[in-house]
């Protein structure tokens, strides 16, 4: 019978990693964002305003929201009390006396502070905001003399995160933080009745004709099952024009304190190899069920997988397939850590059990204080992305932003590519409404809509070779005339001599009797 660590035990070890993840940096990720005002031009910032994303919402990557800039002085903490009729500008007013509402489309920046990031910036959504600019109350400590604190109020030694409180998936307007000394100056413009014309941008950098993405996940990560279920399509259509890594998201064991001084596990079934790789309890019992050390087992799989399967061509048709079928067959208490289930979803994928347990256990395997090099890498990718949120995905190392869904990830694809290098089913695809059933179809909408489509299409091309036909048939007519009429003319030319020396002779004949 196991000790019974339990609940605590649990919570101990998320304590502890998720302190360690606070304070990591986002070290290899990249800015996508433009922040940046155009009236008034005394407010205009060469390369724009320095500001923070949301880690919701779902912005327009490879566009932009250029709107008006409306102030609110409500917190949006309420939704039944927002007034869309106050607020700066002041703007005119209807026939009843009451200022207009604010005119559509616009973006609202409204003050930080009194609920979460995701209750306003939802709030401000279902009064038509296209966005939110999220003004700072704080100055950050860093900001030094040029940012002033209100009375009573210290500086910030960190930054603010716009993080998701776990609700943010039905956000979809996109959303910034700007730092206080700068929203100051904004909120005063407002204030004073100025239009403020305010652009927020978003691109991704393409640096060629190749797009790399990258997901940040786990085997028991529910949230990015119907991507992974759906996306290997996408994957094999776009082929060699788009790299894909698995990333497997495991805690260092160590940094946690799941390794005591004397090299033993102190976390239990949570950690592999004497307490160096973890993972949390995805059923939260330690007692039964699938453990933590289950979790890193399946994760050093699955690397495994990918570097036989998909590291060379950045496709991995073969780990799409084994993680699908290890879904359908695995996936639960009973069969997850189960070595025949494995075994199966291995065979229908067409992957080599035997090369992946060599791969395994050549890495350095699970048992003992032993350092395993594929989660060795794993970990220093971890530390380098700054992942927080699971699951998380890349697109040329920039974080995209909202619910991890088909169509987010394959335009934020195709919105990667240098300009000239888009792929065909990009062109096609990227702006169907049905993008999957596109990629599969190899056409954009239904197949009545194709088929209503190909009759039109023929009905045109008989109609189009039945005015060409008629055109060659007169014109072959016309010919045939003019033929016809030049042998007439021919033949009444061959003609007229004979008529004229019979005229002559009959004259001469009658010359002839009369001197008789």
């Amino acid at each position: 019978m196991m000790p019974h660590l339990g609940t605590a035990a649990l919570l101990w070890l998320s304590t502890r990693c998720s302190s360690a993840e606070e304070t990591a940096e986002p070290l290899g990720a990249v800015s996508s964002s433009k922040l940046q005002i155009h009236v008034p031009k005394t407010l205009t910032k060469q390369g724009g305003y320095d500001h923070r994303e949301a880690l919701f919402g779902i912005p327009p990557y490879g566009g932009s929201i250029a709107q008006n800039l409306y102030y609110t002085e409500d917190s949006l903490c309420d939704a039944t009390s927002i007034n869309t009729r106050s607020g700066y500008p002041i703007r005119a007013k209807d026939s009843d006396g009451n200022m207009l509402p604010w005119p559509s489309p616009y973006i609202l920046m409204v003050d930080r502070g009194g609920c979460s990031f995701t209750q306003k910036v939802r709030n401000a959504q279902r009064v038509g905001a296209a966005g939110v600019i999220m003004a700072d109350n704080t100055c950050l400590c860093s900001a030094g003399d040029s940012c002033h604190s209100d009375p009573g109020k210290d500086c910030e030694q960190r930054e603010p995160i716009m993080a998701d409180d776990g609700s943010g998936s039905d956000i979809s307007i996109p959303s910034f933080l700007m730092f206080k000394q700068d929203a100051d100056l904004v909120k005063a413009e407002v204030m004073a009745n100025h239009v403020v014309r305010i652009e927020m941008q978003w691109s991704l950098p393409s640096p060629d004709d190749r797009v790399e993405y990258e997901l940040w996940t786990t085997p028991t990560d529910t949230i990015s099952r119907d991507f992974q279920k759906d996306f290997k399509e996408a994957a094999v259509a776009l082929g060699k024009r788009a790299y894909f890594t698995p990333q497997m998201y495991i805690y260092d064991g160590i940094k946690s304190g799941c390794q005591g001084v004397d090299g033993e596990n102190d976390c239990y079934n949570l950690c592999t190899n004497n307490g160096r790789y973890c993972a949390t309890d995805p059923d939260n019992d330690l007692d039964r069920g699938i453990s933590g050390a289950d979790v890193v087992k399946e994760s050093l799989r699955r690397m495994c997988i990918w570097q036989h399967y998909g590291q060379d061509d950045g496709v991995g048709a073969a780990w799409w397939d084994y993680v699908n079928e290890f879904m359908f067959r695995c996936n639960n208490e009973e069969y997850f850590a189960n070595n025949q289930c494995i075994k199966d979803a291995m065979e229908h994928a067409k992957v080599d059990g035997g090369k992946i347990d060599e791969c395994m256990e050549d890495s350095g395997g699970l048992e003992g204080d032993n350092q395993n090099n594929i989660l060795e890498v794993q970990l220093l990718a971890k530390d380098k992305s700054g992942v927080v949120i699971l699951p998380a995905m890349y697109v040329n190392r920039v974080s995209i932003r909202g619910s991890l869904e088909f169509p987010t990830v394959f335009k934020a694809i195709c919105a990667g590519y240098a300009s000239g290098t888009i792929p065909t089913v990009c062109a096609m695809c990227a702006g169907c409404p049905d993008q999957k059933s596109c990629i599969a179809n190899g056409y954009c909408g239904t197949k009545e809509a194709q088929e209503s489509v190909s009759t039109m299409t023929l009905v045109y091309s008989m109609m189009g070779l039945s005015f060409v036909f008629c055109l060659v048939s007169m014109i072959q007519q016309r010919r045939y005339q003019r033929q016809m009429q030049d042998q007439v003319k021919g033949i009444i030319a061959e003609y007229m001599p004979i008529d004229e020396d019979q005229a002559q002779s009959t004259s001469l004949a009658e010359e002839d009797g009369e001197f008789t």
